[in-house]
């Protein structure tokens, strides 16, 4: 069931799943949600991949209209009702994905169309990359991911997501290695190619990738990230 609430980062609106008697993420509190996800079958439980609004605002309403059933936000690996969690930090801190059997709840660590968004300071880029690689290791049928379609070849999706992760990060090092350190001009030689209507999701991106590879000490001795709008704790570090 898909919640009526668009947007470019939401795609099409946000994926609820039932699966198992078990609602996966129930999205925003929208009461003609809410009555689909109840007409579509007995409720057992509720289960969330991460806490972000879109995907876990209605879980509250939707639990006391199913008879007060349990709310369920995994603290990393282990079982959650039918499911069993694997943590998968990168785009929140508290985000899992939920395996049943061969297929995969993914919520926002992969997406049916496009890619998935880390912002800088809440999100990190090296998690992420971690929990696409942990998900490789999976034989898995089908990703149910929290906006779009279905994903049916798993691991060719997540090897396309880890390698376009990776052309991004040498597009970046390559425009640092050619002198540039004002913010735009980096965004315009290594997302050349975002719309402008997601230009600012671009640049909080382009943040995450510049705190891994401050974290990864291959920055520039001379860039700030600070003037970059990317917050710093211990001053530019050498590259």
């Amino acid at each position: 069931m898909r919640a009526d609430n668009p947007s470019p980062l939401t795609l099409d609106g946000t994926n609820t799943w039932l699966a198992a008697g078990w609602v996966v993420d129930p999205g925003p509190a929208d009461p003609v949600h809410l009555d689909a996800i109840l007409a579509a079958g007995p409720i057992e439980g509720i289960v969330l991949t991460h806490s972000h609004a879109d995907h876990s605002e209605g879980a509250p309403a939707l639990a006391e209209r199913a008879g007060g059933v349990p709310v369920v936000l995994p603290e990393g690996d282990g079982p959650a009702g039918p499911f069993e969690a694997i943590a998968t930090p990168g785009h929140a801190a508290d985000h899992v994905c939920l395996l049943l059997g061969r297929v995969c709840f993914s919520g926002d660590t992969v997406l049916g169309a496009g890619s998935v968004f880390i912002s800088p300071g809440e999100g990190s880029l090296g998690a992420y990359l971690d929990s696409l690689r942990r998900l490789r290791a999976f034989e898995l049928d089908a990703i149910c991911p929290g906006h779009g379609p279905v994903v049916w070849d798993p691991a060719a999706k997540l090897d396309e997501y880890i390698a376009h992760r990776l052309e991004r990060e040498q597009r970046l090092v390559a425009a640092l290695g050619q002198g540039l350190r004002d913010a735009d001009e980096l965004l315009d030689s290594a997302w050349a190619d975002a719309p402008g209507h997601l230009r600012a999701a671009a640049m909080l991106t382009m943040q995450a990738h510049l705190q891994k590879l401050a974290e990864e000490r291959r920055l520039p001795a001379d860039l700030f990230l600070s003037a970059l709008g990317v917050p710093e704790q211990d001053g530019p570090i050498a590259g």
